[in-house]
């Protein structure tokens, strides 16, 4: 009855979808610990949220990692890579410093080429979280949740 029972569950194609993979992951490397005030730096966009005056809907979140302090930034629902660039130097630089890491999600706006040449150009780093793994910036989704919540 076993060998039937296998034998079943191993041709069944529905049962190989959902089976859970019996494969190992490659272990989660941390981020460092930021180590003094805007050294480093989460970003993230918040969208959704009510329109306000200007009929923006959404909202650059920034947080320090190292003292937790955050600034948001208002923004449309549409805004390319180039403009969220000149928030990040009003928002962070303008009243801070360059941060020497900065960290986001795979957000195209944060992956393009402007991003990439503007960190470059100053001597930034970028770290991109894991994909599908939203945990690695979870300070910043924490941020997002409260600011949601206020909202």
């Amino acid at each position: 009855m076993f060998k039937w029972v296998r034998e079943w569950v191993r041709s069944c194609e529905a049962c190989q979808r959902v089976k859970p993979s019996q494969s190992k992951q490659a272990p989660l490397r941390p981020l460092p610990v930021a180590a003094d005030p805007w050294s480093s730096v989460s970003m993230d966009f918040v969208f959704g949220l009510p329109r306000d005056a200007q009929g923006r809907t959404g909202i650059l979140v920034f947080v320090d990692r190292f003292s937790k302090m955050l600034h948001l930034a208002p923004v449309a629902a549409i805004i390319t890579a180039a403009q969220s660039a000149a928030i990040f130097l009003d928002v962070v630089y303008r009243h801070h410093r360059l941060p020497t890491l900065i960290i986001s999600d795979r957000d195209p706006r944060f992956t393009a080429a402007f991003w990439t040449e503007l960190f470059k150009l100053v001597g930034a780093r970028s770290k991109m979280s894991t994909a599908s793994h939203p945990e690695t910036d979870g300070q910043t989704k924490r941020a997002n949740r409260v600011v949601e919540d206020v909202l």
